[in-house]
């Protein structure tokens, strides 16, 4: 039997002290004494290009770039579980994880992980504020591939380390929840109504620009979701 591979995306670019891969590794870590083996993939260390909005992806499938974002979808798909971490910067994700995100567009609108079954979560740390809102992102972006959220924890640094100690141990719980939600296919309606709506958003949005987004239209229309 396969065993269950559950991977982190990490967008935080402070190595070994970051805080955002610390409460990762405890949700890889829960994930892993729950029985599935993990990953942490390091956004940083990836050749990533900026998007330019050439649309060629949406076009033909194919991006103009020959970097690394095509073959870290490729781990997306053979994962069962996906985490996303990222700290706060400026009320937002990293930088070097939106660029990740940007280049993903092709992906979120074809919704490449849509119907494989595959549950998420997100994690994020601040130095004060807006953690939770950034884990709402991260979910959110989670939603986009086609993949069904099952929660998130955020901490901010400033309220001390009983309130990491705290986040460290939620983070625990959630990827032993995250095993436990793959293991029996769990039904999380909330999650799932936000990834309908999400489908019925992307397949109407590229039906409407089928004529230019050949690519997108084929691959909804081999879905059997495409208007005629």
């Amino acid at each position: 039997m396969k065993k269950m591979k559950i991977i982190g995306i990490n967008g935080s670019p402070r190595k070994k002290v970051s805080t955002t891969l610390k409460l990762m590794q405890a949700v890889l870590d829960g994930a892993k004494e729950a029985g599935a083996k993990t990953e942490v993939i390091d956004i940083c260390k990836l050749n990533i290009n900026f998007c330019t909005g050439c649309l060629s992806c949406f076009e033909t499938g194919e991006c103009v770039y020959d970097d690394d974002v095509a073959s870290l979808i490729e781990k997306m798909k053979m994962a069962d579980g996906i985490v996303l971490g990222s700290p706060v910067y400026i009320d937002s994700v990293t930088a070097q994880l939106k660029r990740w995100i940007d280049r993903s567009a092709n992906s979120y609108h074809c919704m490449t992980l849509l119907g494989l079954g595959k549950y998420g979560c997100a994690v994020s740390t601040s130095g004060g504020f807006k953690e939770q809102e950034v884990v709402e992102y991260l979910n959110h972006v989670i939603t986009d591939f086609g993949v069904v959220p099952i929660g998130g924890v955020g901490v901010a640094m400033a309220k001390g380390p009983e309130a990491f100690a705290d986040a460290m141990s939620k983070a625990h719980d959630l990827g032993r929840d995250l095993v436990l939600a793959i293991k029996k296919e769990k039904r999380f309606p909330e999650g799932e109504a936000r990834v309908q709506e999400r489908k019925e958003l992307f397949k109407n949005l590229v039906n409407s620009n089928k004529d230019i987004w050949q690519f997108q239209y084929e691959f909804w229309k081999e879905r059997g979701e495409t208007k005629p």
